[in-house]
């Protein structure tokens, strides 16, 4: 363990950190060879940058990273960005036993009727198809729709031996129109926006439109307003 003290003091000069760096590699192995094999498993592993939505148009421009999308399936068709990968993290649960079923009513009838959100599940296979696609040395902006799902995406991929990992803070709903080149029926920001939630904004809108309107009749043409009143049948 003298060695792993040794490689903390080297690291800390900055002067010449290349130098340090292999002396770090030197002495830890050094010092870890006479150690108990669990020792010998030591490794570094890589961070997960966050990056807001200007600096991934930099990474994927500037710097090669690719896209990869891990939102499930009718988030994505709503809207993504163009030439993206997709691997949904949660893909939508049509198992039938009866705990499953049970949950989904529920769901069907609270978070997916106002949301729009399909019952999903953990896909057990994000990790093999993320690899089936794309090589551990590639270049990954992770997107989801707010952020979380990214998170938990990056963390199964660093784990899984992918270093080079960014994903975009508060997610595609943060991004401003025209940064990314998309697809799909509406804006990438709002494609997590479906089900009654988005009716009850356009019901809204329409209530207080004849509401203003309504106002307006009365303050300009009061007599008519009167009128009308009168006309309409008690109870």
């Amino acid at each position: 363990m003298a060695g792993i003290a040794t490689c903390a003091l080297t690291l800390s000069s900055r002067s010449n950190f290349t130098t340090s760096w292999l002396e770090f590699e030197t002495r830890h192995r050094r010092a870890i060879r006479g150690e108990p094999k669990r020792w010998r498993n030591f490794g570094i592993r890589a961070e997960v940058d966050f990056v807001n939505s200007d600096e991934a148009k930099k990474l994927v421009t500037d710097e090669g990273y690719v896209v990869l999308d891990v939102r499930d399936r009718t988030q994505y068709e709503r809207a993504h960005i163009k030439s993206c990968y997709h691997v949904p993290l949660f893909i939508e649960n049509q198992d039938n036993d009866f705990g499953t079923i049970i949950k989904r009513t529920v769901h069907n009838n609270f978070s997916g009727l106002f949301f729009g959100l399909p019952f999903t599940k953990l896909n057990d296979k994000f990790v093999d198809s993320v690899q089936s696609q794309l090589s551990p040395k590639s270049k990954l902006l992770i997107v989801c729709q707010g952020g979380l799902r990214s998170t938990a995406a990056a963390n199964k991929l660093e784990a899984a031996g992918f270093r080079n990992v960014a994903c975009v803070t508060s997610g595609l709903q943060s991004v401003k129109p025209g940064t990314f080149d998309s697809e799909g029926s509406t804006e990438l920001q709002d494609a997590g926006k479906a089900g009654l939630i988005t009716i009850q904004g356009k019901i809204s809108a329409v209530l207080g439109t004849v509401l203003i309107c309504a106002y307006l009749f009365i303050t300009f043409f009061p007599d008519q307003a009167e009128k009308l009143f009168q006309l309409a049948p008690s109870g």
